[in-house]
């Protein structure tokens, strides 16, 4: 019988963030199903960090970040 000792193996890589600021909430929705115009952002900055080395080309951790713009009828509520 043989016992595990020790901290459990952590990646040697941190993540890599990219931060794609604000969009529409069509445009998220669209990247979220895997297609769009933020999809190509996407693949364009991963493909542009690969090539100067920021990023192995094999599993490395990448996080996303994209938040939706507020609508316009969010700015105007409650009106009193």
């Amino acid at each position: 019988m043989s016992v595990a000792t020790g901290a459990p193996e952590t990646s040697k890589h941190s993540p890599v963030i990219l931060d794609l600021g604000k969009h529409k909430k069509g445009d998220i929705k669209k990247l979220c199903s895997g297609e769009g115009p933020l999809l190509d952002e996407v693949n364009s900055c991963i493909e542009e960090l690969k090539s100067s080395g920021a990023i192995t080309a094999h599993a490395q951790p990448v996080v996303i970040v994209v938040r939706q713009k507020a609508s316009r009828n969010a700015m105007l509520w409650p009106i009193k």
